[in-house]
């Protein structure tokens, strides 16, 4: 009796309420790149099949496909649970920070690595919801040893900015080489 229960919790599904969605989800994207396998992958003729550069890709996406319809199945048979388009708009709220990221790669080389690393994260600290003092002045600590770690310490090359280009000589040298 032990073994059944056990086989039972082994087997359990525990569904999140977006679950349709992602599966139908995948699935689509599954099935589209399957579509394209002719298209994106070459055939040598008289190549061994294991060895055919479209063979590993097909098969990988077929295993995807199979996978994401099973996973369909199980979710539209399994029970309803509500809440579901609240699940997909907090999945679709959370693509604001990719805007985010986008935006900051943008002003980057017009504003310069340390003034956008400063601000973006002041700014992001302020969006999360955090208010206090000790909050603001932590990302902004860390931000400027961000800066200095990765321009200094690192030596990673980042773009400079074109405001620096307004600075006078000798800051506008400090403000190219190390911020």
């Amino acid at each position: 009796m032990s073994r059944v229960k056990t086989l039972q919790a082994l087997f359990q599904r525990y569904r999140r309420p977006g679950d349709v969605v992602f599966a139908w989800l995948v699935l689509a994207v599954s099935l589209f790149l399957l579509s394209q396998i002719f298209a994106q992958t070459a055939y040598k003729p008289n190549g061994k099949l294991f060895a055919q550069p479209r063979f590993w890709p097909a098969v990988s996406l077929i295993g995807m496909s199979g996978f994401a319809l099973f996973h369909l199945a199980g979710s539209l048979l399994s029970e309803r649970i509500q809440g579901r388009w609240r699940e997909v708009l907090l999945w679709i709220s959370s693509l604001e920070y990719a805007g985010w990221f986008i935006l900051y790669a943008m002003v980057v080389p017009v504003a310069g690595y340390l003034p956008s690393t400063v601000v973006f994260a002041v700014v992001l600290v302020l969006r999360a919801g955090y208010r206090s003092k000790t909050a603001l002045m932590s990302a902004l600590a860390s931000a400027v040893v961000i800066v200095v770690l990765f321009k200094t310490v690192l030596q990673v090359k980042l773009p400079s900015g074109r405001v620096y280009e307004l600075l006078p000589d000798g800051l506008r040298q400090i403000m190219l080489t190390y911020f």
